[in-house]
């Protein structure tokens, strides 16, 4: 625990992989912020996805989610690796991160994309089409396929057949859509509706609501792009895009596209947001959006940029800390650019490159002096 006035209630679930490595990353920032701004945070830390399956033989306890459930908000690293990966089992890591969003009404996902200058050379694409690239994504995250109605094959050959189901519900399009254009008015204005209404009956539905409520957001403007062609954009015009908001599937597979415009995986944050508040902000689960690599785990080569972004987005939104988010946004900004880098954004066999590659610790280690420069004790 830090010192401090105010103090929040924080969940920590480490996970798999490389999960525990950037969370307690993370947790050093946060409390760092924490002396510097008055405020102390509590910790609880939980076991979810494979690690829980070997200890409890299941992805989360019931009543893990309900300590998530009782806490301001919930950071999290990641889940799964190869020891759980067979898709055919009962119980498998991902099923933690489903509990957690249907159990807790996370119905919100927040991507943002933003190209750090510095690293416009990790990015695959060319530099003038990165030029301008702020983005955000807002992924429904509680319908849709992952959450409808399935049928699992059978085993006799000849006969296998499966079905997945892909409901929605009008009230659950209206809020993430209206949620998207709040965010939208913070930013240029310009929101993006995802959909495939050519081929799909919620897709036609999800356009229809999206129709509906234009109207009560007469200052943004709103567009339609079908999910094809919004993938093909995304790398060949991805400044032109302010706010996207979709479905959940076809926000999974955009949200991790976009991704590489930033140059790794590891860089990018996201938030889950509820439909609740707790006495400090709203409550929501902040997790980067990269897996467990589980080839590099335990080496100190994880990349916790994603992670600290996720813990100043928590920051900012659970708990209205928006001096303590933004201070940390321009130390991550500042190690950047001072040339400290993790080994996925840099190649270390590079003498003369100016740059100083250091592992997960030692990264966090910059930020926290960055941070402390800037902020006087």
């Amino acid at each position: 625990m830090t010192g401090g006035g105010l103090r929040y209630r924080l969940v920590a679930i480490p996970g798999d992989g490389v999960g525990p490595e950037v969370v307690a990353a993370a947790r050093r920032v946060v409390d760092a912020a924490g002396r510097r701004f008055g405020f102390g945070v509590d910790w609880t830390e939980i076991v979810a996805g494979g690690a829980a399956i070997d200890a409890y033989g299941v992805a989360i306890r019931p009543e893990d989610v309900e300590t998530c459930r009782a806490s301001d908000a919930v950071l999290l690293g990641a889940v799964g690796g190869p020891q759980w990966s067979d898709p055919s089992a009962p119980v498998r890591p991902e099923q933690a991160l489903f509990a957690l969003r249907g159990g807790l009404g996370l119905f919100a996902n927040l991507r943002p994309v933003k190209v750090h200058p510095a690293l416009v050379g990790s990015s695959p694409l060319r530099p003038e089409l990165l030029d301008g690239v702020d983005l955000l994504i807002v992924r429904e995250l509680t319908g849709g396929v992952y959450f409808g109605e399935r049928q699992e094959a059978s085993d006799i050959p000849g006969e296998r057949r499966a079905v997945d189901t892909m409901p929605y519900g009008e009230d659950e399009i209206r809020r993430i859509v209206l949620l998207a254009g709040a965010f939208a008015l913070t930013r240029r204005r310009r929101l993006t509706s995802v959909d495939k209404a050519n081929v799909l009956a919620t897709s036609r539905l999800w356009r229809r609501v999206v129709d509906e409520e234009r109207r009560r957001m007469p200052d943004v403007e709103v567009t339609h792009q079908l999910v094809d062609s919004c993938a093909m954009l995304l790398v060949k015009r991805p400044a032109d895009f302010d706010v996207i908001v979709t479905e959940n599937l076809f926000g999974d597979i955009l949200s991790d596209e976009a991704a590489v415009l930033a140059g790794s995986l590891g860089m990018l944050p996201s938030a889950s947001l509820a439909n609740r508040r707790t006495e400090h902000g709203t409550f929501g689960l902040y997790e980067p959006i990269h897996g467990s690599a589980p080839d590099i785990a335990g080496q100190d080569l994880a990349n916790p940029i994603g992670t600290i972004l996720s813990a100043a987005m928590m920051l900012f939104s659970s708990f209205n800390r928006r001096d303590a988010a933004e201070a940390i946004e321009a130390a991550v900004s500042r190690a950047l650019d001072e040339g400290w880098r993790t080994r996925d954004l840099a190649d270390p066999s590079d003498q003369r490159d100016g740059l100083v590659v250091v592992g997960t610790t030692g990264f966090a280690t910059a930020v926290i002096e960055a941070l402390e420069a800037a902020v006087p004790a």
